[in-house]
């Protein structure tokens, strides 16, 4: 049930009660039922919004799929290293060479990374923070 359902079945209780709408009690119940009102119509406005910014995710997600496999020329049932190499055979079986592990100072994410990258350049893709590899 919508909250613009419940709201007027509120009101219709209390329309039920026929209490007097000219009583202070009255008018504070009138104007409460009004606030619900208004209320229950911007939550079921927000809740359709939410449900469409879900459904669009999903499909970015769906494109953005197709991209990377597109760009990284990957098979669909073939393994490849996501960064996440803390026990994990990704490095292995996708044939990235010599890889190095850093672990982030901020946020003790363990970063992954290959030759191609410059070490003075890293920062930790989690947090943002830049990484030096002194050492």
């Amino acid at each position: 049930m919508k909250m613009t359902e419940k709201a007027a079945y509120l009101k219709g209780l209390a329309d039920g009660l026929e209490y007097d709408k000219t009583t202070k009690e009255g008018k504070l119940i009138a104007a409460l039922l009004d606030m619900v009102d208004a209320l229950a119509e911007k939550v079921d406005e927000l809740d359709l919004d939410v449900q469409e910014l879900n459904d669009y995710c999903e499909e970015l997600d769906e494109d953005l799929g197709d991209v990377e496999e597109v760009l990284l020329d990957l098979d669909e049932d073939e393994d490849y290293c996501d960064g996440d190499c803390e026990g994990c055979d990704g490095c292995d079986d996708y044939d990235m060479g010599e890889t190095y592990e850093v672990e982030c100072p901020k946020c003790h994410e363990t970063i992954c990374f290959d030759e191609t990258l410059d070490p003075e350049n890293l920062t930790c893709p989690a947090c943002g923070e830049k990484i030096s590899c002194n050492g």
